[in-house]
């Protein structure tokens, strides 16, 4: 192998271990306890290369959170249905919270520090996932539902995910709970359109 090749596969080595040893940390620590010098040593590298590969101790977060998703990104864009293309609005936007449900459960602690320095907002490039997933969402309202606010009824149901109570719901493993419950929202956002003319002021 030559030098040029050797070195391209230890980069790919360090920043496998560097992103493991992160989601290890997080999964047994608070995010405002996990440092870079403890990275580094679960690791097996040395600080410098944390900080040349990431950046920041928020790099390296952002940049986990991009690895841990992006195998449901490549499902939405081109894997099979119902996930993928090829389902009605319906049933892809509620294969869609489940798969979000499961990403989030398996990276609570990763949420919560993301949460923490980079508010979810609509639009906002700095989160690493939240603007294609609301996009997505609000593409599927917007598809079954075209008469309603898809935008902003995709950010109800998406910033949530960010809040104290729902992370503490999934600190204590209660993700069939909050699937539950996405299910229900979008069941009620994506239900029958309200006839123009009907009346719904009770006597």
């Amino acid at each position: 192998m030559s030098p040029e090749r050797r070195e391209r596969a230890d980069a790919v080595r360090n920043r496998r271990a560097i992103l493991n040893a992160t989601e290890d940390l997080l999964s047994r620590y608070r995010p405002n306890e996990v440092t870079i010098e403890q990275v580094a040593a679960a690791a097996g590298v040395g600080k410098g290369t944390v900080f040349h590969r990431f950046g920041s101790r928020m790099g390296l977060m952002v940049a986990l959170m991009r690895e841990r998703a992006l195998e449901l990104t490549e499902a939405v864009e081109s894997g099979p249905p119902p996930l993928g293309p090829g389902a009605p609005p319906r049933e892809r936007l509620l294969a869609f919270l489940s798969a979000v449900v499961d990403v989030v459960g398996r990276n609570k602690g990763l949420l919560a520090a993301l949460g923490q320095a980079v508010p979810p907002t609509s639009g906002s490039e700095d989160h690493p996932v939240y603007p294609v997933w609301h996009k997505h969402v609000s593409s599927l309202i917007a598809a079954q539902r075209p008469d309603l606010d898809a935008p902003l009824l995709a950010d109800l149901v998406l910033a949530g995910l960010h809040s104290a109570p729902i992370l503490e719901l999934l600190e204590r493993g209660e993700t069939a709970r909050l699937e539950a419950a996405l299910h229900v929202l979008a069941e009620g956002i994506l239900g029958e359109p309200r006839s123009p003319g009907r009346n719904t002021t009770r006597t």
